[in-house]
């Protein structure tokens, strides 16, 4: 094998991407949607399908001309089958699929979530992935998934997830419900770090001892607050009206939104200490869009010296969507000789991760 190739095609960003066998990243390429579906204020399955299948074929040209390299370098090829939009993963699989068996090579259906799991072991610089620990946790947070899982030789376990609304979903649903347009992480994140905790939100916790992850509750608080503030929450389907410019957000909106981004992360925080007293990990990686967020990545760096646990955190760039991750997840479950489903892969909506046997060494080992 000389070159992996991966492809990434699970919800709204096409992406292509060449690995070497060492982990190491040789190009990586991403198209996103955003300004296609800003107008409905998320992602309209139909119209990613559609953008995937323009996308993809100029993308693998690019991929490979920055890294100076042809078709016939490839021995591997990693393709997302999920979870994700049925529509958006056959695009991908389908080229995948292609590809592989054109060149006769090994086929790897990719996982998503263990993809972002994963993706804070790779560099952006070139250098080679960074060895996997036996053991160790993973917390992925995007709009899709809040999720904290145990990565062990003997399996993957699912520790805690979100009950409702995941944490990237909340922010853009409290970013339309202010007006602010989509995607709402960024906007939030800028204009709540320009705010004061004047008023702070409680911290959801269930009954029972629960470790489970909730935002519904928060957003519905943000809903009533920003009523209280004179704001009509915008809660259809298409955005109404003209976006609220980040300059003219009055100082009690930016209060509002610290309070809520503190509440997400102060959440996280609080789950991530009751998982370490119950069962301690060595290591956590921080991934998914989510990831991004500035407060979040601040306080998990102070978070993991506290507590003893070393903080992964995913390079900004690999906090998206991306076939980097796609690709070197495939690669050490190809390395490891993990059975998969190979070209019969179906496309999965819903796929648990913990449901796929671990493809981690019984000690801590370099992928080659």
């Amino acid at each position: 094998m000389s070159l992996v190739l991966g492809l990434e095609s699970s919800c709204d960003e096409t992406s292509v991407a060449l690995l070497r066998e060492d982990g190491a990243i040789v190009s990586s390429v991403v198209s996103s949607q955003i300004d296609m579906h800003r107008r409905y204020g998320g992602v309209v399955p139909e119209i990613a399908a559609r953008a995937h299948l323009t996308n993809l074929p100029p993308l693998l040209d690019e991929a490979f001309e920055r890294a100076g390299a042809r078709l016939e370098d490839v021995g591997l090829v990693v393709a997302t089958a999920g979870p994700g939009l049925v529509g958006a993963l056959l695009v991908g699989l389908a080229e995948a699929r292609g590809i592989a068996l054109g060149l006769g090579v090994p086929f790897v259906p990719g996982h998503h979530i263990e993809g972002h799991a994963l993706s804070p072991f790779l560099d952006l610089d070139g250098a080679p992935a960074r060895t996997l620990p036996p053991r160790f946790a993973a917390l992925v947070v995007s709009g899709g998934h809040s999720h904290v899982f145990s990565f062990a030789p003997e399996g993957i376990s699912l520790l805690a997830r979100t009950r409702d609304d995941a944490a990237g979903e909340a922010y853009d649903k409290v970013a339309k419900m202010a007006g602010l347009g989509y995607p709402g992480g960024p906007v939030v994140d800028r204009l709540a770090r320009t705010g004061r905790v004047v008023e702070p939100f409680a911290v959801a916790r269930f009954k029972g001892g629960s470790l489970d992850l909730s935002f519904s509750g928060l957003k519905t608080a943000v809903r009533d607050r920003l009523a209280a503030l004179g704001f009509s929450p915008n809660t259809g389907v298409a955005l109404r009206g003209p976006v609220l410019a980040e300059e003219d957000a009055p100082p009690a909106l930016r209060d509002l939104l610290a309070a809520f981004q503190d509440a997400v992360v102060a959440q996280l925080e609080d789950r991530l200490d009751r998982l370490l007293a119950a069962a301690p990990f060595p290591l956590l990686t921080v991934s998914g869009g989510v990831a991004a967020n500035s407060l979040l990545r601040e306080r998990l760096a102070a978070w993991g010296p506290r507590r003893g646990v070393e903080v992964l955190l995913a390079p900004r760039a690999l906090t998206g969507d991306n076939a980097a991750m796609v690709a070197f997840a495939g690669l050490l479950r190809h390395r490891a000789g993990v059975p998969h489903e190979g070209l019969s892969a179906a496309a999965r909506s819903r796929w648990p991760l913990e449901s796929l046997p671990s493809a981690l060494p019984g000690e801590s080992s370099p992928i080659d």
